[in-house]
């Protein structure tokens, strides 16, 4: 069965985040929202959501210039912009800020859904290959990138990417990985932290590492393969 497609809705309006994600989740998406655009910001540039709807205005902050600055931090995923604002100047700037696509309020859900999937399919066509981790030498390649790891942190990469999707508790984390030895449940912090450092800018390896809170840490993305 197919997973459904997970969609930022970036929109300072709690109603119409709501109606966004009702409408959409109607047509497949599995919608998250954001309210704000520096909350929004590292959901752009990770990797955890396939495509995003911003709207152009958001409150005190703009909506074009939270696109401009995700694409100037790496951000690949496509993005649809919404605005009530119709004229060829507004949506030029929409476009050349990195939008993909740009839509006039009102609109339909049936379009706005045909235009992500359009938009999906587009990036799907032109996406890398998915990173891989190597036993060998202790590394992950995606690209042009090479990372070399050290045994611990390939482990703790390896395990992740093992549960992909699934968050794992830190005491679960440190039983596979420090059982038996002097150290606190702490010391899974510090190699997420050395990981993610290493990994900057995720948008790069396909994945990225999120903290959920309360449950633990979770691999998002596509997996690295072994």
């Amino acid at each position: 069965m197919t997973e459904p497609t997970r969609l930022l809705v970036v929109d300072d309006d709690p109603e119409i985040c709501s109606a966004l994600a009702r409408g959409l989740a109607l047509h497949g998406f599995a919608v998250e929202t954001r309210n704000r655009a520096d909350t929004a910001l590292p959901d752009l540039t990770g990797a955890g959501f396939s495509a995003a709807v911003v709207d152009v205005m958001l409150g005190a902050d703009s909506g074009v210039e939270l696109v401009r600055t995700a694409r100037a931090q790496g951000a690949q995923l496509p993005i649809v912009m919404l605005s009530a604002l119709s004229d060829v100047d507004h949506r030029a700037a929409g476009l050349e800020a990195g939008a993909d696509d740009y839509m006039v309020k009102p609109f339909s859900f049936e379009e706005l859904a045909a235009r992500l999937r359009v938009q999906e399919r587009r990036a799907a066509a032109t996406r890398p290959a998915p990173a891989r981790l190597s036993a060998a030498d202790k590394s992950l390649r995606a690209g042009s990138r090479h990372v070399h790891l050290t045994d611990r942190e390939f482990s703790l990469l390896a395990l992740l990417a093992e549960h992909a999707g699934t968050p794992l508790p830190r005491g679960t984390i440190f039983d596979a990985l420090w059982a038996g030895e002097s150290s606190s449940e702490n010391v899974v912090d510090v190699y997420i932290g050395y990981l993610r450092k290493k990994l900057k800018p995720a948008s790069e390896f396909g994945f990225e590492i999120v903290t959920v809170r309360h449950q633990g840490f979770c691999l998002e993305g596509a997996a690295p393969l072994r």
